[in-house]
């Protein structure tokens, strides 16, 4: 169950109408590594592949070398690259040769190889995104975190919010990011969520976009269905099927056309999108609903010939979800596994328990009673971890029956338990 605290739909100032903005950093990770590296701006570059070490670690193996004065032919290159790493973004510079996000790194120096390499640093990333949100509600504090480098923000009642569409107040907005981070944004501001969402793509990077209620036609109808946030590659295949290709193609359709090719739900929401039509608030605060931890291997790994590789690994996974859970104040009770063999095919198994726990042997247990259920007769990609049904730890009492709970398990005794019952790994 997600729980949250979501803005309501006040009523609009006099001669005002609904203004939400969508605020999406420019290849944030990419943007954050040129602040350390300077003198890579302007060239190909690709995050991915690996975690960075820590920076001391860098500099030790640096001596007194500042980052930013590391020479360009001292960087690392994709070509040289081998693994099963894939990229997590890319500078736009990389993105012109074809290269983006998700895509293998493997392919990539087939379209890109003299772009520079740069493994992931996820605490950087974290501390510029904790920034740039700072400085936003400082100016406009309706603000809907959606990730690591991208928001929704209520205009509607900020001053400057209604100005040239919005413009002012999003022109105030990036240029305070950059001031004080000397990251860019771009932004897109609109009647609602959806078409805001939409308007952020049209001019990156540092592009602002205004989106008007009578634009539809003109902007948003002419756009492949796929760039409606909501209709994936299953849904699209299904339209173009259908001879549906745009979104104006798309509006032509009644609801019951629709509900009858899609179902109701979908097709009356396939309905709205298309007409621009969006009622949802900006959500300030929001809980998860699950938190979870996967590793893709650099190898293929066999469920016999691999066990104690894998094992070890799943303990480890199993580990970091508990910290996390432990550390943002969580329980969860539905314990989930994922897994991606080498052919491509995902499995996913999941089993709720009767109370709830942040605890790694029992999550382990749990999980591991999951894997019981699965063929591993493929050698496995990817393995992951899940915890789901979350609430706060504070409120668990007001939650679950009087009753004793059971004891958590060290993590080696469950280990040691799960193998005498012929665990797989």
């Amino acid at each position: 169950m997600s729980l949250s605290l979501e803005s309501p739909l006040p009523d609009l100032p006099p001669g005002g109408v609904r203004r939400i903005a969508h605020l999406d950093m420019d290849a944030f990770y990419a943007s954050v590594e040129l602040l350390r590296y300077p003198q890579l701006k302007g060239l190909p570059v690709v995050i991915g592949g690996s975690r960075r070490p820590s920076e001391e670690t860098i500099r030790q193996a640096l001596g007194d070398v500042p980052l930013a004065g590391i020479a360009v032919d001292d960087f690392p290159r994709l070509k040289d690259y081998t693994g099963r790493g894939v990229i997590t973004t890319a500078t736009y510079a990389a993105r012109q040769f074809g290269v983006g996000s998700a895509m293998g790194l493997m392919k990539a120096a087939k379209l890109c190889p003299q772009a520079i390499l740069l493994p992931v640093d996820f605490d950087e990333y974290r501390k510029y995104s904790r920034a740039f949100k700072a400085i936003i509600l400082e100016i406009a504090p309706v603000m809907e975190n959606r990730g690591v480098d991208e928001v929704f923000i209520d205009f509607t009642h900020v001053p400057g919010g209604q100005r040239e569409g919005g413009r002012v107040l999003a022109r105030l907005i990036q240029k305070a990011i950059f001031d004080q981070t000397g990251l860019t944004s771009s932004v897109g501001v609109a009647p609602n969520k959806l078409l805001a969402k939409m308007a952020s793509e049209f001019n990156k990077p540092r592009g602002i976009s205004i989106i008007h209620a009578d634009d539809l036609s003109a902007l948003i109808w002419p756009l492949a269905c796929r760039k409606i946030n909501g209709i994936g590659p299953k849904m699209d295949e299904k339209l173009r099927a259908l001879g549906v290709h745009t979104i104006g193609e798309l509006a032509h359709h009644n609801q019951l056309w629709l509900s009858q090719h899609f179902g109701p739900k979908t097709g009356a929401w396939l309905y709205e999108a298309a007409r621009g039509q969006d009622e949802r608030p900006v959500v300030t605060e929001s809980e998860p609903v699950s938190m979870s931890r996967e590793t893709t291997f650099e190898r293929d790994l066999h469920a016999v010939r691999d066990k104690a590789e894998l094992g070890a690994l799943f303990t480890r996974l199993c580990a970091q979800v508990a910290d996390d859970l432990q550390r943002k104040g969580y329980v969860g009770k539905t314990i989930g596994i994922k897994l991606r063999f080498d052919d491509f095919q995902i499995v996913t198994r999941d089993q709720t328990l009767a109370t709830y726990t942040a605890d790694a042997a029992l999550i382990r247990r749990a999980a591991g009673q999951c894997l019981k259920r699965v063929a591993l007769d493929k050698r496995l990609r990817l393995l992951g971890v899940r915890v789901g049904a979350l609430v706060k730890a504070d409120g668990i009492h007001s939650l679950m029956p009087i009753r004793p709970v059971a004891h958590a398990l060290p993590a080696q005794a469950a280990i040691n338990f799960e193998a005498k019952n012929q665990e797989l790994f």
